[in-house]
């Protein structure tokens, strides 16, 4: 496809004469043009809610999320998939990135690696990827082979896929079951999709990993019960949600923390129901990690009890 016909790619008039404008005029600019994108978002919502059903529907059947992207927008998905164990509590494994020339293309643009279409295939096929997966190919452009011919790879297995494009011609809305088409316009540096299409693209990740691990009961009211204290800061967090949850004293939040061996749901449920670690693990587990639902398998247990 010809390049001057993506909108990603055409000039914004906008920015014209960018480079002789001060450095606060260029500042101001750019914050202006995003201001524009969470309208951008919002005009997809419901495609994206959509989208985070089949996500729920995969994570339940044992599936999971995979992200499919070149460039920016690979590393994005890697970033939003890295996040999801230290924040929800979650197997490193439920969801997963993959980038077009591999983890060295983190740090490093690989040439050419979005052409690659086998390397799209062939990198679902090192992941084992099924029919209980769902697969979301990232491209702002629409056209990068590596993702395209990884998404019809995966339609051909017959499991869910779905794209997230700035170009509402993009390749990918052919292929995919939810397109999610995020109108951002042209870049302040003309093809510069790092920038608007970037910052939609993650807003829209933001939404389906957090939304699907709310939907699957990782979230207690609006806090992150299953976190993995991985630092100090982390490990305070989950003290204080014990504290505040479970409505305690420092002291004993302190007390039930070094007993709930770094499992804040777990705590909870102790200092809650006057239970043990093992029986709160239990419970929890029954409950396949819902702390609203572990809450109320204790609730019938208490009440069995003084029956």
């Amino acid at each position: 496809m010809d390049n001057n016909l993506l909108s990603t790619e055409s000039v914004n008039p906008v920015s014209m004469n960018i480079d002789t404008k001060t450095t606060l005029e260029i500042c101001t600019l750019m914050n202006d043009e995003d201001k524009t994108v969470a309208h951008a978002v919002a005009h997809a919502l419901p495609i994206v809610s959509a989208l985070v059903d089949d996500i729920v529907d995969s994570f339940r059947r044992n599936g999971r999320l995979v992200y499919i992207g070149a460039g920016t927008s690979g590393r994005l998905g890697v970033l939003d998939a890295s996040e999801c164990p230290p924040t929800f509590g979650v197997s490193p494994t439920m969801v997963i990135g993959l980038i077009a020339g591999g983890d060295i293309a983190l740090r490093n643009a690989v040439e050419r690696a979005e052409d690659n279409g086998a390397a799209g295939i062939d990198d679902l096929k090192k992941i084992n990827f099924s029919n209980n997966d769902t697969l979301v190919g990232i491209t702002a452009s629409g056209q990068a082979s590596y993702v395209l011919e990884a998404m019809k790879y995966a339609k051909q297995l017959g499991a869910v896929v779905g794209a997230i494009s700035c170009n509402e011609q993009s390749s990918t809305f052919a292929v995919a079951k939810h397109c999610i088409y995020l109108p951002v316009g042209p870049e302040i540096i003309t093809g510069s999709t790092r920038l608007k299409s970037g910052t939609a693209q993650k807003m829209t990740l933001n939404m389906l990993t957090t939304v699907s691990m709310i939907k699957l009961g990782y979230v207690y009211n609006n806090y992150m019960v299953n976190l993995i204290p991985t630092n100090k800061k982390l490990e305070s967090r989950a003290k204080d949600l014990i504290q505040k949850i479970a409505q305690c004293s420092k002291e004993r939040a302190e007390d039930i923390w070094k007993e709930c061996k770094g499992n804040t749901s777990a705590g909870i449920l102790m200092q809650l129901y006057k239970i043990s670690y093992q029986e709160a693990i239990s419970c929890l587990t029954a409950a396949k990690n819902n702390l609203h639902n572990a809450m109320g398998l204790c609730e019938d247990e208490k009440e069995s009890s003084i029956i």
